[in-house]
């Protein structure tokens, strides 16, 4: 799924090398299309049809592996100075016609508001917005400067079954026409409100926008999309141009999905504003209705049956009772149609780099969920205080990659990012938002990272320009339903403690103290213990987990320590491991009544006795606080490798439970 996504995005050049190829057969198949016309048409045809362009970046923040081969793309792809995106057509003096998802590429775009281009080369910005309507698809605009004097003629009464003509630039090769016929008018989609007009006219991406002639030369109507199944495409009659008013409107169905859920939101974005606007204005007016929409939409899905929301309802009993949150993969929570909520771990796979680093990279719809372990060669500062330094690290992954011609040409570097800020979510976790660009794709890269001990847990997407506030939003909302532990080697963890501003609230009452080959110690509101040399290793190298999840506090849930687990070192499985218990509700199985009910009554695995399991010997005891009925036992368990005696095992549990004090009721 990661390889597809980028693909998507990344493979332009591969589309339009592929689509300025197709673009040149359909020309010389459109000169015999035209000559169906009266030849004392075409040069008005061509003057009134113009390309729809925008402006390809002049910086690049992007370093590569090696110069970039641009003498493998054809010779118009790589000397022009724009991206062609569509056509549009003059029906008055300048008074211009195009889709209306061809002007909204340039909303929030890296590329800039888009333009008209002739078919001489000169190009003009697009000045003010006249008509618009979202759902119907269509733009009236003018221009700055004078384009020149032809403008088509309207037809408003179509017959059906007469032969048409689409024209279109297809994609910044000269006006192509071709022939097809007009057969049929098909209610849109939505509520019938108006018919499409069906023809038969091959139609190319570069199409988007153009006029459909008849064979006088007339527009009878603006070529808007490509049927997926058939070869019927879709244009909207110009009388519906015409008596559109003077106005902005959108009445779209627009669905939304929020991906802990396994529903849909199907409602329509309703919205207008009066029109002319610069298209800056314009711009700005529209997508203060569109974000705004998104924000309600969200506030919806998240406002329904709040009462079963997790953490709340018998729905997060089996997570919030039953789960140990000891993963370092982000996790995100979800919600099953069944109503029940669950852990999603995506593991995906480990991608080495170098001094022991490696990212581990999981995919969940349209998320990268991502554990980055810092190289040893890398500081803890540095990691943390330089985006740069994330941004290198990540483009060995592999996946940041810039087609030209026939060649991918690795990303090794993504610059400065765009913008830099800390979000804290409702846990009070500090996530470090860098945005970064991809310019030659209209593409931003969006991270959410949050500092571990060894390294990033991070939320990572690929958004096209315009659904950037989309995806934001969305991120951050997700963010609240993550989980992620908190590892480390013991040198791993005194660096980032350090970084004392990056810290989550839940973190500051911690205390931790490792003194090598003397003395281990953990404290917090809830725990203390301390482990010395007799009962393990007390080494640089030995690996401290919290297990950082959403835990039950007398009748509320907070984000906290539920587990600590303390391993000799990553060679050994010597450890200790040390977890938090809440008396489950009546609503939960037989299941979890049963394992509370062994851990009150000391019985098997909790007595004390060692016992073999996987290749180790394990033995565990439970711990409470001051109490006759306890509604919290921590479950202690210390392990090793092969096969051990009681009379090894016993004197360890003892150390481990010596010094151990449940504070917490």
């Amino acid at each position: 799924m990661r390889n597809t996504k980028w693909s998507l995005i990344g493979g332009e050049g591969l589309a339009r090398t592929w689509a300025c190829a197709l673009a040149l057969w359909l020309a010389a198949t459109g000169a015999a299309a035209a000559a169906s016309l009266d030849a004392a048409l075409l040069p008005k045809i061509q003057g009134a049809t113009f390309e729809v362009v925008a402006a390809k970046p002049a910086d690049d923040p992007l370093t590569y592996e090696k110069a970039l081969p641009l003498d493998l793309l054809p010779f118009q792809e790589r000397t022009d100075k724009y991206h062609s995106i569509g056509t549009a057509f003059a029906i008055g003096k300048n008074q211009f016609v195009t889709a209306g998802h061809v002007l909204l590429t340039g909303v929030d775009s890296l590329w800039g508001a888009p333009s008209l281009r002739d078919a001489n080369g000169k190009v003009y910005a697009i000045d003010k917005i006249e008509k618009f309507d979202l759902r119907k698809d269509f733009v009236v605009f003018t221009v700055s400067g004078n384009p020149g004097p032809e403008t088509l003629d309207v037809d408003t009464k179509p017959v059906l079954n007469q032969e048409v003509y689409a024209v279109g630039n297809a994609l910044g090769t000269g006006v192509v026409i071709r022939d097809g016929l007009y057969t049929s008018d098909t209610p849109e989609q939505q509520d019938g409100a108006w018919k499409w007009m069906r023809f038969s006219a091959a139609a190319s991406p570069g199409n988007s926008g153009g006029p459909l002639l008849n064979k006088e030369g007339k527009v009878i109507g603006v070529v808007l999309m490509k049927s997926a199944n058939e070869n019927l495409n879709y244009a909207l009659q110009m009388g519906e141009v015409l008596n559109a008013p003077a106005q902005a409107v959108m009445d779209s169905r627009v669905p939304f999905r929020f991906d802990i859920f396994s529903s849909t939101l199907s409602n329509t974005l309703k919205g207008q504003f009066a029109l002319p606007l610069g298209v800056a204005e314009f711009f700005k007016r529209y997508e203060a209705v569109f974000n705004g929409y998104i924000d309600n939409q969200l506030k919806e899905i998240l406002s329904r049956d709040t009462d079963k929301l997790f953490p709340r309802g018998d729905g997060s009993n089996q997570l919030l009772y039953g789960a140990s949150w000891m993963n370092t993969v982000p996790g995100l929570i979800v919600r099953n149609s069944a109503g029940e909520w669950g852990l999603v771990e995506k593991q995906g796979n480990r991608m080495s780099l170098a001094a022991n680093g490696y990212v581990q990279a999981g995919v969940s719809g349209h998320n990268f969920l991502l554990h980055l372990r810092r190289p040893d060669n890398l500081p803890a500062d540095k990691l943390y205080n330089d985006p740069s330094a994330l941004s290198e690290q990540l483009c060995k992954m592999g996946i940041f990659m810039r087609p030209v011609g026939s060649e991918q040409v690795r990303i090794t570097s993504l610059g400065k990012p765009a913008t830099d800020s800390v979000y804290v979510d409702h846990s009070q976790r500090r996530w470090q938002l860098r945005v970064w660009t991809l310019p030659f794709a209209n593409t931003r890269v969006i991270t959410f990272a949050l500092p571990v001990p060894d390294g990033y847990a991070m939320l990572m997407r690929f958004a096209s320009a315009d659904d950037s506030y989309d995806n934001l939003a969305d991120m951050r909302a997700l963010l609240d339903y993550m989980s992620v532990g908190y590892e480390g080697s013991l040198a791993q963890w005194k660096d980032f403690l350090k970084n004392t501003a990056l810290l989550p609230d839940a973190l500051k009452s911690v205390h931790i103290q490792a003194d090598y080959q003397q003395r281990f110690s953990y404290s917090s509101n809830r725990l203390a213990f301390s482990v010395t040399p007799q009962l393990q290793k007390i080494e640089p190298e030995s690996t401290l987990t919290l297990g950082m999840g959403f835990v039950p506090d007398h009748g509320k849930v907070v984000w906290d320590v539920n587990a600590v687990s303390l391993r000799a070192n990553p060679q050994e499985s010597d450890r200790l491991h040390i977890e938090r218990n809440v008396v489950p509700p009546a609503a939960l199985d037989d299941d979890a009544k049963s394992y509370w009910d062994k851990l009150l009554k000391r019985r098997h695995p909790y007595e004390g006795t060692a016992y073999s399991a996987n290749g180790e010997t394990r033995i565990g005891a439970p711990a409470s606080g001051a109490g006759a009925t306890p509604g919290v036992v921590y479950s202690v368990f210390y392990a090793m490798a092969g096969s051990q005696g009681q009379d090894s095992m016993k004197p360890k549990l003892d150390l481990l439970m010596k010094d151990l004090k449940v504070t917490e009721q």
